[in-house]
């Protein structure tokens, strides 16, 4: 039957039925007219706070050297997470190309249908070696590791105790759970024990902190947070993300770092800063969490497994830190000599004894003037403001690698003085 029929048996001249297609039409157009309204006005907005994230072009591999659109001749490049610079090593780009060539560009599939390759179970059996856990499991990357483990292991006759300052994706991943939850304040063991107290009538409880908070470069007072742990009966969980590769004498972790590898119970790190700096997370574990993980864990179960390449460099990365210690230990000293001569210079930087330096300006604005004039004198930083950490907080997070030498930190530190100078920061 046609329109026009239809339209002439119920009685409606055609001529309406088209004016009210028009009205249909004319509202969605004034609907999104007032969406890209109030879009623009919150962007309009960001500008105006100085707190809008431009996105600079790197045309180069990543490293301590890189190219910038824009920018004549090479950048040092202090605001990486590449901190073992494996990104660029040989042994580990040579693997990703080999995987590559054997295995394909990726799978195309979920693990469990058939996105599960030899190359994936070597990956895990590596991961939990070093980590000296039972089992591991592969994800898509550490938010995703995140979103899936809280859901699974909790229920709503538990507890979690998040501390206050903890990575976002654990935010998230805590608010999929319906497990009780309490926030203790930041490193404040004893707001924990106040939270340790509240939550006894749980079944299970887990305590969830960052190892390293990415922010600060603070570490976790993991020794404390054991004690608690097994003086009320919980588990500990850390995200080891800045910390896995390069903390502690063999760079297992914030929890070698401290000497309580037998007492954290549960860690999630990434593949995509120090162990190649591609993409990837895992869980590793007790072998049963595992077992359920591979299970129940939705992030898991509904991704596509990680593309060969990305597998084959990260296994290189991790066997060449389960062969020496000898780049992990290289970080101590140029964290140090980078902290030490701002220090002296009279900047104030958070943290402690880690590669993470963040350089504290507290304004907004300022922070983002310093990183553009800093990449004129050839060093690659950004300004970090609202809501990347708090208002009021803004800073310049540096960061150091095994990458870069003596003379690339002393060349840093002396277009910090010069440009902080410049802007009234140090006399």
């Amino acid at each position: 039957m046609s329109v026009r029929t239809l339209v002439a048996r119920l009685g409606v001249p055609l001529k309406i039925t088209a004016q009210s297609r028009a009205v249909v039409s004319s509202r969605s157009h004034s609907g999104l007219a007032e969406a890209r309204n109030v879009l623009q006005h919150e962007l309009d907005s960001i500008r105006a706070a100085g707190t809008w994230k431009s996105e600079r072009v790197i045309t180069s591999k990543q490293g301590a050297l890189i190219s910038v659109e824009g920018s004549s001749g090479g950048i040092l490049n202090f605001c990486a997470n590449n901190y073992l610079g494996l990104s660029s090593h040989p042994e580990v780009i040579q693997a990703g190309i080999d995987a590559l060539q054997k295995y394909g560009a990726g799978l195309s599939s979920v693990r469990f249908i058939c996105g599960t390759q030899d190359l994936h179970k070597n990956l895990e059996q590596k991961l939990a070696q070093f980590h000296e856990r039972e089992d591991c499991i592969l994800y898509a990357s550490c938010f995703d590791a995140n979103a899936g483990l809280f859901e699974v292991l909790l229920g709503p006759d538990d507890a979690v105790l998040s501390d206050e300052l903890n990575h976002a994706s654990i935010i998230d991943g805590i608010r999929l759970c319906r497990a009780k939850r309490f926030r203790y304040k930041h490193m404040d063991l004893n707001d924990l024990e106040e939270k340790l107290k509240d939550s006894q009538s749980s079944r299970l409880r887990l305590v969830v902190t960052d190892g390293v908070f990415s922010m600060d470069g603070d570490v976790a007072p993991l020794v404390g947070i054991c004690d608690l742990a097994e003086q009320y009966g919980a588990l500990v969980f850390i995200d080891e993300c800045h910390a896995t590769g390069f903390l502690g004498p063999r760079g297992r972790g914030t929890d070698e770092l401290l000497g309580v590898m037998d007492r954290v119970h549960i860690v999630n790190s990434t593949l995509g800063k120090a162990l190649g700096g591609a993409a990837g997370g895992y869980t590793v574990g007790p072998k049963p969490l595992i077992d359920l993980l591979r299970q129940r864990s939705r992030p898991y179960l509904f991704s596509n497994s990680l593309p060969p390449p990305v597998v084959g460099s990260a296994t290189r990365a991790v066997e060449l830190l389960l062969a020496s210690n000898e780049i992990a230990q290289s970080m101590a000293a140029k964290t140090m000599r980078f902290r030490n001569s701002m220090t002296k210079a009279g900047f104030t930087i958070g943290g402690a004894a880690h590669p993470i330096c963040p350089v504290m300006l507290g304004d907004a604005r300022l922070a983002s003037l310093i990183a553009d004039d800093m990449l004129k004198l050839g060093i690659y930083v950004i300004g970090f403001s609202y809501p990347v950490v708090p208002k009021g907080k803004a800073r310049i997070r540096v960061q150091i690698s095994a990458a870069h030498t003596d003379s690339d930190i002393d060349h840093a530190v002396d277009a910090f003085i010069k440009t902080g100078r410049k802007h009234g920061v140090v006399s």
